[in-house]
């Protein structure tokens, strides 16, 4: 029996290839012209060849394909006079799948199908809706997924006359498919990276909404508070802290600033632990800049605050141990000035004796003995005055005094250590007058002079220089040693901090010198530093302010 055109209509209708209209033309013209070449030759015929998106295969009772319309064409590869009245739609479908499908539909329906059409007509010989996946095999080979509907189509008793499929091309759904898959899979990965991250952190992490309502936690945030994760999740972040006010006062900061940083809170646990955390957070968006809430991470502080106590304890008694120490070389060394004065007195009478009172070594060792004396008078000067400095105990004398002067009554001082070295003052015979103690502003001098020449090979120069500006003078004592590791620079002011002589020069040294320059100076409101290059030499150098008092 041929299938009816009213009924295939309805079926093509229903699937969106033809209009109502297109298949009452149809209807119309098969009634007057009559079997089946009317429906070969009809408006219908035409609608449904014509249409291209859709792979149309109409087959009679016995599977045998009828149609095959420009869509099945343009899919498979074939033209109609390849297929029609030749083949069935199992022979251009994957054989394995079909198989594959018997199997599942006869332990689906519990009956025996075969491998072939009836796997592919089955259900909708048996009136049940069937649309399923199945490759299909084009005439070159190529293949390709496809959606395919099937229904049997009917006469007018209801006996199956045919079948109809339906198909489209899924290889565009398949591929977007691949793609969403692996992006998923990228996702996961991801998320598991990420989550490997938080896990990992030695920092308690939590993540709350705007209401400071905990929306995840890690595994250190459980260890901090003694609860699981379910239990925290839902939980107001205040719930865990000692002063539940500073926390919920903390998600407002961050909410309204932007973060919080080392913001210090005290976490108590499930059984009653607490721990110091310093707490550090900031606002939590998603990709469309949306709030979500605050991210959060709480590191344990306890063990940090523990060794800041003990070094604020060791640094309290590190400061008594120096007061202690610094009393005691100021009441010795004051103890040191009465004999010193003495025995340099009575060394000073010796060396005035004349005649044959002293032999010519004996006087050498006077001389020698009057020298080392002038050296310890003059440390025990420095540290009494240092230690009255950093007292404030000590009191300048300032008048109106001309560097240049001091400055020449510095080096004629000091030329009796010269020996071959250069020693000399550069620059201009302007005057140059500033408000200072005059006294002080010499052992100013005299200390970088003589810590110059200290570590200035015989062969080297000592140069004093004078700088002037409307607001200052700056006084520079440059030599041509062996310059100074970077490592001495920053301490090289601090008090009995020493730098190694060099081979050529072994005077003693207390360290204090230039301790006492620092502090003079910047008792002027002046500064004082060096600019030194290894095997370079130096540069000290100290300015003070050109006014008319002091501070």
């Amino acid at each position: 029996m041929q299938p009816e055109a009213k009924q295939l209509g309805e079926i093509l209708i229903e699937a969106g290839l033809v209009t109502p209209a297109q298949v009452q033309d149809a209807v119309r013209h098969q009634r007057s012209a009559g079997g089946k070449e009317a429906l070969v030759a009809g408006a219908l015929q035409t609608a449904i060849l014509n249409s291209a998106n859709f792979s149309i295969i109409a087959t009679d009772e016995k599977g045998v394909i009828q149609l095959f319309n420009v869509g099945a064409e343009r899919m498979l590869g074939y033209v109609a006079a390849d297929v029609v009245s030749k083949i069935t739609p199992a022979e251009i479908s994957d054989p394995q799948e079909i198989t594959t499908r018997a199997k599942a539909l006869s332990f689906e329906l519990g009956t025996p199908i075969t491998p072939g059409l009836d796997a592919l007509v089955f259900k909708a010989s048996r009136g049940i809706e069937d649309i399923y996946e199945l490759t299909y095999i084009r005439k070159d080979g190529s293949r390709f997924p496809a959606v395919v509907s099937v229904t049997a189509l009917r006469d007018a008793q209801g006996g199956i006359i045919g079948y109809l499929l339906i198909g489209t091309d899924n290889t565009a759904r398949k591929q977007i498919e691949a793609e969403q898959k692996i992006l998923d899979q990228r996702l996961r990965d991801q998320q598991f990276y990420t989550r490997s991250l938080i896990e990992s952190s030695i920092d308690a992490i939590m993540t709350t909404d705007s209401q400071g309502i905990i929306t995840d936690v890690n595994q250190q945030m459980g260890a901090l508070t003694g609860c699981t994760r379910d239990e925290l999740i839902g939980a107001p972040f205040k719930n865990y802290f000692t002063d539940p006010e500073r926390a919920e006062a903390s998600i407002r900061q961050v909410l309204t600033e932007g973060k919080v940083t080392n913001y210090e809170l005290t976490a108590r646990a499930r059984g009653g632990k607490e721990t110091v955390v310093s707490y550090n957070a900031i606002i939590l968006y998603d990709r469309h800049r949306r709030l979500q809430g605050v991210f959060a991470a709480a590191r344990d502080v306890t063990e940090l605050k523990r060794f800041e106590q003990t070094l604020q304890e060791s640094n309290a008694q590190l400061r008594k141990l120096e007061e202690l120490r610094d009393n005691l070389v100021h009441m010795v060394v004051h103890d040191m000035r009465t004999p010193l004065t003495a025995i340099y007195g009575f060394l000073q009478t010796l060396e005035t004796l004349e005649g044959e009172s002293l032999s010519d070594q004996g006087r050498e060792f006077v001389q020698t003995a009057l020298a080392s004396t002038e050296d310890l008078v003059e440390m025990v000067s420095s540290l009494l005055d240092v230690s009255k400095m950093e007292a404030g105990e000590m009191k300048l004398n300032p008048t109106q005094c001309e560097l240049l002067t001091i400055a020449r009554e510095a080096l004629a001082k000091v030329e009796p250590l010269k020996g071959d070295r250069e020693l000399a003052l550069s620059g201009s015979d302007e005057p140059v007058t500033v408000m200072a103690d005059a006294e002080v502003i010499a052992r100013v001098f005299q200390n970088l002079l003589g810590n110059a020449l200290k570590f200035t090979p015989d062969d080297g120069r000592v140069t004093v220089s004078i700088e002037t500006s409307a607001d200052a003078a700056r006084v520079l004592v440059q030599d041509t040693g062996p310059g100074i590791p970077p490592e001495y620079r920053e301490r090289i002011f601090e008090k009995f901090g020493q730098v190694e002589s060099p081979a050529n020069d072994q005077r003693h040294s207390t360290g204090i010198g230039l301790t006492f320059c620092k502090l003079a100076i910047e008792a002027h409101g002046g500064q004082i530093g060096v600019d030194s290059e290894e095997g370079r030499g130096s540069t000290f150098w100290f300015t003070l302010p050109r006014r008319e008092s002091v501070p």
